[in-house]
């Protein structure tokens, strides 16, 4: 498959200038492309080459709008054999992963050019350029004690969104390996042939491996897939990006003065212990899933202290041992005399290599459960650490003392034994029917749980907290809390499950607030939970520190996706407000997913448009899915999305911040109302329509999401498609991405604008009102991957012509009404490199769109009384799957 050919028309030709690409850039995409084209051919003839550089040819024409020109893309479509068909998306999922990843290697090409010296000036999307221009506004003493508290808190989560096997992203990562070694200017003609020959060998693994899962992947497969990211990325750039705000922060002295950055990361998960609607994950499943954590972190750390103490070949005459250092030996040779003699034979006169050397054996004893050498915990092989720093900065070996072992140091503090602090999460119906069954088994027949199992996850956190420490599962995150009740349930359950209260596991148990109604009540269900006498003593006990969870996903899908904007920013600032009037250190925790319609978009952004008080440098929020590998799968990529979210959360607590997103929401306080109004109501007269819920599942390919082996976790809580109460947001956001409509990220805006009327008011607003405008964005990057002309036909699916006009009005008049406010002649002619991007994919997504049409038709077929075989009902299914995997991958977010 090849980028260009030779005989293109002028529509395609307009099409190109559109999607301009940096010349690297360009030479890779028609490198991989052609290269890919090779492999099709090799594979399945020149025939087939043909029919996918027709129907790419006829797409990329279709683009300009002429219809004639798609009705003859489908017709080519429909004219294709089962076999072909699947071939056919085959090669362009492929196509996509090959683009998907030169354009994430060409970030980090941008990356590298754009980085800035140490002691250069720091822009203020960076944590070093964030810390300056809070100095400048606060004084260096406070900014710096600001930095020192600074938190970011990623929370790893399995929503069933990464549509990508992790073969696939084996493959995908070992091509990006290979593009980036062809980069190098040093290779010769023989190198240049080497690197084409192995491309060629993983494109075609790529092509011949399976793009779907057989079954579905369990809860631990899943959190071995998280775990890749930690070894692959996380490990190794945490570290790095303390380092890279310590440099600036040093200036000429870096290297060799007392660090002053902190490690400010901490990692969550949700993987393996998230059982609300998730069956599958049980009890044991959440103690496998700490062991296994805890085995990958303390092997990382025992690997990396080996490293370092073999390095550390000071010579006691030129590096004298502190005394503390001493009496560490003389500690360590008390525990293990047959460990120490045969180290310090191996390292004579170089006291630190051999303490060190000690250290990382007795990490390893750590995670091989040898009492007699392991560590009680990861604060005392911090202590140790720090004795072998002061040794080393005493005797004046002041690079080493701050060089890789301050790296580890840093580690150590991020990721302790436990690697990720795991999260529980349960239903709030599920608590209250074990209670319920407690008091009178006769009284819940059915429980949606078995009660014992729900008791059972208490044991398995006092288990975890016995053999990992506290840290490694004390949250306990309640869904859907409507009063302190629920809050209340949580600590009687675990008292009853270990025989008491004070037997039971430390708990901090965090409401989600998730409904807009909830949303609204938050403020008062707080004020109760206080008033409980287990939250009032882990209030005591961690100085007043309180979480509280909102979630993203369910507001959306309640009350549209303006109304929930709004009403998750009026949330923020009501109880921010609480907070303070009670001294409580508030952690506000987004619930936020990949998809625009659930919370998405640059985080960075999201976090300087927060109310005041609302971060306070503390920022927590879930990644699933896709997003993971999109923002920590690469090196580069992972370290500055870090640093720019870091550099965000210390920012939006700055007076300038938070007083202009106080004044601008003050300002337009009547216009939010008015939007909330509008987009609400139009909201509803979808959503509440009539048969709205079959006819979604009818024009939308949300049914058979359910049959993908994406995830562990059912795509419904149990109800039938006759309901969208019950139905997962995650399952409802894919399928309007999949329809090419997105209705979930934009619907009810452009009627609310209309309403507002006033044009000038809007382009004020989207000047001044950093949510205003990080919502207008986001809709136009939405709108950027819809498509009119393939929207109307998944809506012709249906027999509902009311529904479907309504919803493509609404299209028209909220792309119109974002264009005008933006001021644009086209979508996302702001931001070059993200519309480069879509207008790249478009055409493509278009052909995938077009092969799962003709397989949702003849699915629909089959349920509006046409008599199909199981064998053709499995072919369509088949192809259906492959050609939602191939759109995923084309659009870049799924849920």
């Amino acid at each position: 498959m090849t980028e260009h050919s030779e005989t293109v028309d002028a529509a395609r030709a307009r099409w190109d200038a559109r999607s301009f690409m940096p010349d690297e850039l360009r030479a890779d995409v028609r490198n991989l492309g052609a290269l890919l084209g090779q492999v099709i051919a090799e594979d399945g003839g020149p025939e087939l080459l043909a029919d996918v550089e027709q129907l790419r040819e006829l797409a990329i024409a279709a683009l300009a709008g002429e219809d004639a020109t798609l009705d003859e893309a489908e017709a080519l479509v429909d004219s294709f054999s089962s076999t072909r068909a699947e071939q056919v998306a085959r090669a362009f999922t492929c196509y996509f992963h090959l683009v998907n990843l030169a354009e994430e290697y060409h970030r980090v090409r941008a990356l590298r050019a754009r980085d800035t010296p140490a002691g250069g000036k720091q822009g203020p999307d960076t944590l070093a350029g964030a810390y300056a221009q809070l100095a400048e506004e606060i004084g260096e003493e406070e900014a710096g004690r600001r930095l020192a508290e600074l938190e970011f808190h990623p929370v790893l989560t399995a929503h069933p969104t990464e549509a990508r096997r992790r073969a696939i992203s084996g493959t995908i990562r070992r091509i990006t390996d290979l593009v980036a070694a062809n980069d190098d200017p040093r290779l010769g003609a023989r190198g240049r042939l080497e690197i084409r020959r192995r491309l060629l060998s993983e494109i075609d693994t790529m092509w011949r491996t399976a793009h779907l899962r057989r079954t579905k992947p369990s809860p631990i497969d899943e959190v071995r897939t998280a775990m890749s990211i930690f070894e692959e990325t996380l490990f190794q750039i945490l570290p790095q990006v303390y380092r890279q705000t310590d440099d600036w922060l040093n200036g000429e002295d870096r290297g060799r003065a007392r660090p002053r950055a902190q490690a400010f990361v901490r990692l969550g998960s949700w993987i393996g212990a998230d059982r609300d609607g998730n069956p599958n994950v049980t009890a044991a499943t959440t103690r496998k899933a700490a062991t296994i954590a805890s085995d990958h972190i303390l092997g990382a750390l025992e690997r990396e202290g080996t490293r370092i103490g073999l390095a550390m070949t000071l010579d006691e005459g030129t590096t004298p041992p502190s005394e503390e250092l001493l009496a560490l030996w003389a500690r360590q040779r008390q525990l293990s005399d047959e460990l120490t003699c045969t180290i310090a034979a191996e390292a004579p006169r170089e006291p630190h290599r051999q303490v060190m050397l000690v250290i990382a054996a007795r990490i390893g004893a750590t995670r091989q459960r040898n009492a007699d050498l392991a560590y009680a915990g990861a604060a005392e092989l911090l202590a140790d650490l720090h004795v072998v720093q002061e040794s080393l900065r005493s005797a004046g070996a002041l690079r080493k003392a701050h060089g890789d072992l301050q790296n580890f140091i840093w580690q150590v503090e991020s990721f302790g034994f436990h690697l990720t602090e795991l999260e529980v999460r349960q239903h709030a119906k599920v608590h209250a029917q074990t209670l319920a069954w407690i008091e009178d088994p006769a009284s819940v027949p059915e429980p949606s749980v078995a009660p014992e199992e729900v008791l059972d996850v208490f044991r398995s956190i006092s288990a975890v907290q016995k053999r990992h420490g506290v840290d490694a599962c004390r949250r306990y995150i309640v869904s859907f809390t409507r009063g302190s009740d629920d809050i209340a349930a949580v600590y009687r359950l675990a008292a009853h499950a270990l025989g008491s209260a004070e037997q039971a596991p430390v708990l901090d148990v965090i409401p989600l607030f998730e409904t807009f109604d909830d949303l609204q009540a938050a403020p008062t269900v707080l004020e109760e939970m206080i008033a409980l006498e287990p939250v009032r003593a882990r209030l005591e006990a961690t100085g007043n520190r309180l979480e509280v969870m909102l979630g993203y996903s369910d507001s959306a899908k309640d009350v549209g996706p303006v109304s929930a904007t709004l009403a998750l920013y009026v949330a923020q600032e009501e109880i921010a407000e609480w907070a303070r009037r009670h001294g409580i250190q508030l952690t506000l925790f987004h619930g936020r997913g990949g998809a625009l319609g659930r919370g998405g978009g640059p985080a960075n952004r999201a976090v300087l448009a927060q109310p005041p008080h609302s971060v306070d440098g503390r920022f927590k929020l879930t990644e699933q899915g896709e997003v993971i590998a999109a923002r920590y799968g690469n090196k580069a990529i992972a370290e500055r999305h870090i640093d720019q979210v870091a550099a965000a959360t210390l920012l939006a607590s700055a007076p300038s911040t938070e007083r202009r997103n106080a004044e601008t929401a003050a300002r337009y306080a009547d216009l939010a109302a008015r939007l909330d109004e509008v987009s609400r109501a139009r909201f509803f007269e979808l959503v509440h329509a009539e048969g709205f819920a079959p006819w979604f599942a009818q024009v939308t390919p949300q049914e058979e999401i359910g049959l993908l082996a994406l995830g562990s976790r059912p795509a419904r809580r149990g109800l039938s498609v006759e309901s969208l109460e019950d139905l997962r947001a995650i399952p409802w956001v894919f399928a309007w991405t999949q329809a090419r409509i997105n209705l979930t990220g934009w619907f009810g805006l452009g009627s609310a604008l209309a309403a507002v009327g006033d044009l000038d008011l809007l382009r004020a607003a989207y000047r001044e009102w950093p949510l205003f405008n990080t919502l207008i964005d986001n809709v136009e990057m939405s709108l950027a991957k819809t498509d009119h002309r393939i929207a109307q036909r998944y809506l012709d699916l249906g027999d509902r012509d009311d529904l479907a006009t309504l919803v493509m009005s609404e299209l028209e008049l909220t792309q119109q009404w974002v264009l005008d406010i933006t001021e644009h002649a086209q979508l996302l002619e702001g931001r070059r490199v993200l519309g480069r991007a879509v207008q790249l994919r478009n055409p493509y997504v278009d052909a995938l769109s077009l092969l799962q049409l003709r397989a949702l038709r003849g699915l629909r077929s089959s349920t509006g009384g046409a008599e199909l075989s199981p064998e053709k009902i499995e072919e369509l299914r088949r192809l259906l799957l492959l050609s939602v995997n191939g759109i995923a991958a084309g659009l870049q977010n799924t849920g």
